[in-house]
């Protein structure tokens, strides 16, 4: 992706800072070397003018942080100044890996946790920062984005608490259902879908992965993930399918209808590869179970794209998938929280999204279009040029390992 021109000569809108959210430190580490590689390469004669002072620094990192007191308590702590920054908060709402001391208790950090350290650590920046950005990349209470019977609307509160308390920009991506922005409707909220990470990742993986009707297809698992699998299809030029969920509306379990059957919509998938695509998995149960009945159907090889793996059921039932050959590979993003059990999976592979987000923390604090940004297609096209004429240097990680 070629760096915007603009930015060699656009004024940023305040000093650029970022703030991760503990649990992050990681993909933050990697977004902040991006940032300082870039600017520290854009010599010219600007940089030495008013309105570039602090442009060029080691890190853009800022400390903030949320001590607890025994109880369970806390508060937000601004370590540094933050007046005049333009401010992009990095928070990973579903890192369980982050635990606390309450009572004397080792605790993990739930959503809610890490959604009320969030508000705090925004008051305690209110009021000094320039602009404040927040980079939420699973919506908080995603899930819960529609109402359907005396229920809460959770997403939409936590959209319009975030927008009240000052928060200028809201990233998010993949959306469970970006429809929830309409709780917001005069504030700023992007959706970020990583089809070019993942189409990137799967060349770079898979050696003999060919982008043709004739061995390639992909698969929405259910109408929810039509459009972004409608997207894949288009610009790779290869057939779509689809599974339709038919629920039992007469009960209620763990608060869901429960799925009686998955029914296969779409042309012949036999001795083809099939990549399904969804914004993500929770327990497993449903793409593990669309992968049994594709190959089934005669299917060669099945990968799955998620953005989100949250393997809320552990590994246990992708492993044995795996090993009986219903799954080839799983792709997931490290926008979220992964174990180390799963890192060490063979059948597991990670797509790096630090890179992006450094493109639009840039980009943002240049107050510049993110319009080619948010799509990827000509990216895509280049990428499926040099798969053609051979230029993709192709590794797997599992001969890697060993």
């Amino acid at each position: 992706m070629e760096q915007n021109n603009y930015h060699e000569i656009s004024i940023p809108l305040g000093t650029l800072g970022l703030i991760g959210m503990h649990g992050t430190e990681d993909i933050s580490a990697r977004i902040d070397y991006y940032l300082t590689n870039w600017r520290k390469n854009r010599h010219n004669e600007f940089l030495k003018e008013a309105d570039f002072i602090g442009y060029c620094r080691d890190s853009y990192q800022l400390k903030a942080h949320c001590p607890r007191f025994g109880t369970g308590e806390a508060k937000g702590v601004a370590s540094e100044s933050m007046r005049g920054y333009d401010l992009y908060i990095l928070v990973d709402t579903f890192n369980y890996g982050v635990t606390y001391k309450m009572y004397g208790k080792e605790v993990p950090m739930s959503p809610d946790d890490h959604y009320q350290d969030l508000k705090r650590v925004i008051a305690a920046c209110s009021g000094k920062a320039k602009r404040i950005n927040v980079i939420m990349p699973m919506l908080y209470e995603g899930r819960q984005h529609k109402r359907s019977t005396r229920e809460s609307l959770d997403c939409a509160l936590c959209l319009q608490e975030l927008v009240n308390m000052g928060v200028d920009n809201i990233l998010t991506f993949d959306a469970h259902d970006a429809r929830v922005q309409n709780a917001i409707p005069l504030s700023s909220f992007e959706n970020i879908h990583p089809t070019y990470q993942f189409l990137k990742a799967m060349c770079r993986t898979i050696a003999d992965f060919e982008i043709d009707r004739d061995h390639l297809m992909i698969i929405s698992p259910d109408e929810g993930a039509m459009s972004r699998c409608t997207y894949y299809s288009s610009v790779l030029g290869v057939d779509l399918g689809m599974f339709y969920k038919r629920r039992d509306y007469s009960v209620i379990v763990d608060g869901r209808n429960p799925i009686v059957a998955h029914e296969f919509l779409g042309s012949s998938v036999e001795g083809k590869d099939l990549v399904i695509v969804d914004d993500m998995i929770a327990s497993g149960d449903s793409v593990l179970d669309i992968a049994e009945k594709l190959k089934q159907q005669g299917a060669r090889r099945i990968f799955v794209c998620t953005t989100f793996g949250l393997f809320t059921a552990g590994l246990d039932v992708f492993d044995k998938a795996y090993a009986d050959g219903m799954i080839e590979r799983v792709f997931t993003t490290n926008l979220i929280y992964r174990t180390p059990e799963l890192l060490q999976r063979e059948w597991y592979t990670e797509v790096d999204m630090s890179k992006y987000i450094a493109y639009f923390i840039d980009t943002l604090n240049h107050d510049q279009s993110i319009s080619g940004l948010l799509n990827p297609v000509h990216r895509i096209n280049n990428l499926l040029e040099r798969k053609r004429k051979g230029e993709i240097e192709v590794h797997d990680p599992r001969y890697e390992k060993k």
